[in-house]
């Protein structure tokens, strides 16, 4: 795929966000000349960064990822395949771009987190998670019987973590899944797959890695619960969110420090996998290197646009919309508007996902055809945008995440033993790609913003708007494939 292509498609992923983000701005939350110019900015290095980034995945990533998944079932190897999976899925999670915002607004509303610890404790769980679903692979394991144990054993943990990490952790196995870690992991899973003639079990191995950060986070809870106190009851100097807007270019050493971090391990891993694993012709390693240059460029200028002016205006729109709210009695006609606006928000941003466009047109083909993508697109885009209205209800009021987690997992489990098992493996894949960077970046940060407003605790009542995006796909697609097995049995009952 060319640049242009991936243009287009991140420009098609941003562009809905900028409209919106205009329209309130200009109206009824007005952000001022100065912020918009910065959002605008903000918005274009967002578009370009992704763009150079995506294209440095398919070009540098993907084939060796490919490449390893393969040589490493050749080996016959199980201890250097599950050994080689989990250094490979912590090192690219350290370098995926959702990981490294979601840990920086983390550490901005709690003092009590730690950025870098928070970093290699996600990373970690990816990594374990990667093991246990090629070890699944390897050995054949149903899918829904993994799920199930190991959502068992994240609720268990749930129940002694403080509440300060519950919904960071669930927002984590989202956000974490993003467009670095993600096609990787498929990779490799496509790589294993192939070479044992089981294409079949290539989907399914996201799904289990997303569990994860959410377990990794949640043991981090209960290590750090001595320091629970710290955790701070409101937004920390909102200054310290809008830094200095206009200042771009005071962003680049920043950013580049970030990003040389998060790359160089896996620069050296892929240069490693080369001499010892995959040994490929020259031609191959220039055009991996070419993607990771590409893949430096793009994030160093991704990362820019989100600290430099996405972020910034998300944060102050829902800081104006929250304070509208504020200054009325009850739930009223603001509270409203502030529903109304997340619904919006979440209708258009799941559409504009490249990924779920790949998503849609996968499960179509799977099902020969008889899941049209315009129907499964309907169900995601009504999906998530209750699910970010829900998010507004629940920074307004204030209940506890606990209210759609348990239920709403409990019914993704539940239909784990009556949908198809190929829907099953794709509907947990999806959790992941529906909560892209546009949910990791733009809408945490508006809704971090309305909680700030409201005079609530962000760090309980903002965190979990990314949790409930990443699993409504969990029931939403496992609910297609019931319907289209009874499709097929009706089909098969009439010939």
């Amino acid at each position: 795929m060319n640049i242009l292509e991936k243009g287009k498609e991140t420009l098609f992923s941003v562009f809905p966000i900028i409209i919106i983000v205009l329209v309130l701005g200009c109206t009824v939350a007005p952000l001022g000349s100065s912020m918009i110019i910065d959002f605008l900015i903000g918005s274009l290095l967002l578009i370009l960064g992704l763009t150079l980034f995506l294209l440095g995945v398919d070009l540098g990533i993907l084939p060796i990822g490919e490449a390893v998944g393969a040589a490493l079932v050749k080996k016959r190897n199980l201890a250097l395949l599950l050994g080689v999976s989990f250094i490979t899925g912590f090192i690219v999670t350290a370098a995926e771009p959702d990981v490294q915002v979601l840990a920086n607004q983390i550490s901005t509303v709690s003092s009590s987190v730690n950025q870098t610890h928070l970093v290699l404790m996600i990373s970690a769980g990816i990594g374990l998670f990667v093991m246990l679903g090629l070890l699944r692979s390897a050995i054949s394991l149903p899918l829904n019987f993994v799920l199930l144990i190991s959502y068992v054993a994240v609720f268990a943990l749930a129940y002694f973590t403080p509440p300060e990490f519950l919904a960071v952790a669930f927002d984590s196995g989202g956000a974490t899944t993003g467009p670095m870690t993600v096609p990787f992991i498929m990779a490799l899973g496509v790589g294993v797959a192939a070479v044992r003639g089981k294409d079949n079990e290539s989907f399914g191995l996201t799904g289990i890695a997303s569990v994860g950060p959410i377990m990794a986070v949640l043991l981090y809870g209960i290590i750090s619960s001595g320091n629970s106190q710290e955790v701070s009851a409101t937004v920390v100097a909102t200054e310290q969110v809008l830094q200095n807007t206009s200042a771009f270019f005071h962003l680049i050493p920043e950013v580049l420090v970030e990003v040389t971090k998060a790359l160089l391990p896996l620069v050296v891993l892929f240069f490693i996998f080369q001499i010892t694993l995959v040994k490929m012709p020259p031609h191959k390693v220039a055009q991996m290197v070419k993607g990771l240059i590409y893949s430096f460029i793009g994030l160093v200028l991704f990362l820019m646009g989100v600290k430099g002016g996405f972020m910034p205006a998300g944060t102050k729109l829902g800081e104006l919309l929250g304070e509208l709210n504020m200054n009325t009695q009850g739930f009223n006609v603001y509270s409203l508007l502030l529903v109304g606006v997340g619904a919006i928000l979440g209708a258009v941003v799941v559409c504009a996902e490249p990924a779920v466009w790949v998503l849609t047109d996968q499960v179509e083909q799977v099902s020969g055809g008889t899941v049209k993508r315009k129907m499964l697109l309907s169900a995601l885009s009504m999906g998530v945008a209750f699910s970010i209205a829900l998010s507004m209800v629940r920074v307004i009021v204030g209940f506890s995440i606990w209210w759609y987690i348990i239920p709403g997992y409990a019914l993704a489990l539940g239909l784990t033993f009556f949908c198809p098992k190929m829907f099953t493996a794709i509907a947990f894949d999806s959790g992941g790609v529906a909560s892209g960077p546009m949910t990791s970046t733009f809408i945490l940060a508006f809704t971090l913003g309305v909680s700030a407003a409201c005079g609530g605790n962000p760090i309980t009542d903002a965190f979990g708007v990314i949790a409930l995006v990443a699993m409504i796909p969990l029931i939403a697609i496992q609910l297609v494939g019931i319907i289209y097995r009874k499709k097929i049995n009706n089909l098969g009952d009439s010939l």
